[in-house]
């Protein structure tokens, strides 16, 4: 199993630690480092940052928003980076959901987000190949486009930039189990947003026991060595009691439909509706200890030792430990070794 440093977005600013993070990683062995967006900082441009500042480590999206930009856009992004960083970019795309897509991207939130999903592949791949010009009649992205207010001008065009790798590795961030289901047909990998390494098929489906070979799954979890677990654990609670409260509609909140897939629905239920009714702390102390605990690495080495054997017995390929201190990503690499 692989291990990863997850750095997320940025908060209020941009941290100052995270070269240095990104630079201890690629020293302890670490495979790769990977940054994200929501609606404040961008995916692409820290990592360019760290691509600058480091030389062996993998870069990747965790995810890039699928509606932030079109399909080639976002191609262009991950060839123009793969060539600057010598070929280590993974491109990980995710849907988000209607609250992101509308409110901050201004944009409709597909009606099949499945199909819109599959046609941004189909895109972004036929930029990677550059085999012929881009084509695609999509439902939701049409190359060129003729809608009813197209000028009729549009041709297919390939890329004037030859990509580094026609192969660049595409993963999806997926929750559903027909998402899920899709993103082991299409993509190179998949990036959970919880992972349980006690009960996968419950959460995202059958299909999780039957992977293609080569094919990654690298689920984010937050690692921290320390004495208390219950103390430890409350940045992990303060993180889903945001997602699962305040990451989406009351009617419409994927990351509240997982929770309660994973056994927590009556708790993902009176998240949402304390986040929503602004009692936030209160939110974030009615998250289970039982479910933080068991989607991420926290407590003392031995603990953390312990608990990362059933991480390896599972699909997992890469553990991609989100924004721990420099002890507990040591720890987690002497411990993987």
């Amino acid at each position: 199993m692989r291990l990863g440093l997850a750095l997320g977005y940025w908060g209020r600013g941009p941290s100052p630690d995270h070269v240095p993070l990104a630079q201890e990683a690629e020293r302890l062995g670490y495979d790769s480092v990977w940054t994200a967006e929501s609606w404040g900082s961008d995916a692409f441009t820290p990592l360019a940052w760290i691509a600058a500042h480091t030389s062996r480590v993998r870069l990747g999206t965790a995810v890039a928003q699928m509606a932030a930009r079109p399909p080639t856009t976002t191609a262009m992004h991950a060839l123009t980076l793969d060539h600057l960083s010598g070929g280590r970019v993974m491109l990980g795309l995710g849907l988000s959901g209607p609250q992101v897509v509308e409110g901050w991207y201004g944009r409709p939130f597909p009606k099949s987000p499945l199909t819109a999903t599959r046609e941004y592949v189909d895109v972004v791949r036929q930029v990677l190949r550059r085999e012929a010009p881009v084509e695609l009649a999509g439902r939701f992205h049409s190359h060129p486009y003729r809608g009813p207010d197209a000028t009729g001008l549009g041709k297919p065009l390939k890329p004037i930039t030859h990509p580094l790798r026609p192969g660049l590795p595409v993963l999806l961030g997926a929750e559903g189990p027909k998402n899920v289901a899709q993103t082991i047909r299409i993509a190179d990998g998949w990036l959970p947003l919880y992972w349980s390494p006690t009960r996968p098929k419950k959460a995202y489906g059958e299909r999780v026991a039957d992977l293609p070979e080569g094919f990654m799954v690298a689920p984010m979890a937050q690692v921290r060595v320390c004495d208390d677990v219950t103390e430890g654990l409350l940045p992990v609670k303060a993180m889903l009691g945001f997602y699962i409260g305040g990451m989406g509609h009351a009617a419409r909140n994927f990351h509240a439909d997982l929770m309660a897939r994973m056994g927590y629905e009556e708790e993902a239920r009176r998240i949402q509706e304390l986040f929503l009714s602004g009692r936030r702390e209160e939110a974030v102390f009615a998250v289970p200890d039982s479910f933080a605990d068991e989607i991420s690495l926290v407590g003392p080495r031995e603990r953390i030792a312990e608990r990362l054997e059933l991480w390896r017995k599972g699909p997992v390929t890469d553990l991609l430990a989100l924004a721990p201190d420099r002890t507990s990503l040591r720890v987690l690499a002497e411990l993987n070794s």
